[in-house]
């Protein structure tokens, strides 16, 4: 079978990579073309394109570049229709798949959604749009099965969590020799700073994560650097002794820290995967913010908490995120029962999300379903 698969982010990437592989193992003659990373080709796609040309964030950070954003549209539909998929796969992203869908529903292509939008978060509306331009979705989180079936009557099917296989898949690094390749001191606990992976995002970050570090000066700070960001972007943050930095290595690193600042997105639930107490960090511009509090009708931005429906990790939203406020969490989650209490809430959390295997039940679903049509 021929598929075409479309992720516009790294975390899409490493989701796309183990569906990919998933895929391979259930049709040995998989022919895949893919937007995504090299996490997708080195699985055995054909990259198309790579998402370090389309990872724009924000309403404005949109608006400025929506020229590379519908060449980028066109290309693909081209592309599309020169390949002649027996199915399109999309992988969230939903603001370009979602135009996609609607383009390859007029062309009579299958259509399959993996890893939903996130349109119980803002912009329910677009249940409409999936429900006329998606054949099978196939969810992620627990809350989505019931939220798509109960309120919106569209079947869905709930696969278990990626994160998962993609942690237990995560060797478990010789710390002594992690620390000395990486010159992170061999003694002192880490806390990770996981401030995104984008330009904007992390120099916003960095600049009120770093600011407490004054404050705790027996620990180290060690940035996890994003793969889509060059170290040259990150030495401003590196002038202090007592910051490290690791490329590429955010899973060994969380592996070995004792706790973490971690701007809000995939990285929350996958900090709380490797049973790391943290801090939620969130800070927009202005403009961006104000657009999206008036649309985004949740109660918590961390998807450890959405899922746990309490709150379990701490978020410092916007103007609540100072160095004063993060400090004081800070040193609430080093030790004593605020740590003690988020780590039991992480155990509770694992076992909601299914346990392993979400991109093999997926591949297996997409399979089966193209052998039946």
């Amino acid at each position: 079978m021929k598929y075409y698969i479309i992720a516009g982010e790294a975390s899409g990437d490493l989701h796309g990579s183990n569906l990919i592989k998933a895929l391979k193992a259930k049709d040995k003659d998989a022919n895949i073309r893919c937007w995504g990373g090299d996490l997708m080709r080195q699985a055995g796609g054909t990259l198309v394109k790579h998402y370090k040309e389309m990872a724009f964030m924000g309403f404005l950070e949109v608006l400025l570049n929506i020229g590379a954003i519908f060449k980028n549209m066109k290309f693909c539909r081209h592309d599309i229709a020169e390949f002649q998929p027996d199915v399109i796969i999309f992988i969230d992203y939903s603001g370009f798949n979602l135009r996609i869908a609607k383009w390859a529903r007029t062309r009579g292509f299958r259509t399959n959604y993996y890893i939903s939008p996130q349109i119980w978060a803002s912009r329910e509306g677009r249940i409409a749009k999936i429900k006329r331009d998606i054949d099978a979705m196939y969810v992620i989180l627990p809350f989505e099965k019931e939220f798509y079936e109960k309120k919106h009557g569209y079947p869905v099917h709930f696969v278990g969590h990626p994160l998962i296989d993609a942690i237990q898949n995560t060797p478990t690094p010789n710390e002594k020799q992690f620390r000395k390749t990486n010159g992170i001191d061999p003694e002192k606990p880490i806390i990770a700073l996981l401030p995104g992976s984008r330009k904007q995002e992390v120099q916003k970050m960095l600049t009120t994560m770093l600011s407490v570090i004054s404050d705790f000066s027996a620990y180290e700070f060690v940035i996890a650097g994003a793969p889509s960001l060059d170290k040259e972007f990150y030495a401003p943050f590196l002038q202090n002794p007592n910051v490290g930095f690791v490329a590429n290595k955010t899973y060994e690193l969380l592996r070995i820290s004792h706790a973490a600042l971690v701007t809000s997105g995939t990285a929350t639930l996958e900090t709380a995967l490797f049973k790391v107490p943290q801090v939620v960090c969130y800070k927009a511009n202005w403009l961006s913010y104000q657009i999206a509090k008036r649309i985004i009708t949740l109660e918590y931005i961390s998807l450890v908490n959405l899922i746990m429906k309490t709150e379990v990790v701490k978020e410092l939203i916007q103007q609540q995120l100072t160095t004063e406020n993060l400090t004081k969490e800070l040193r609430q989650i080093l030790d004593g029962p605020k740590r003690n209490v988020q780590l039991g809430a992480y155990d509770e959390l694992e076992k909601k999300l299914g346990g392993s295997g979400a991109s093999e039940t997926a591949a297996t679903l997409i399979v089966q379903n193209l052998k039946n049509t």
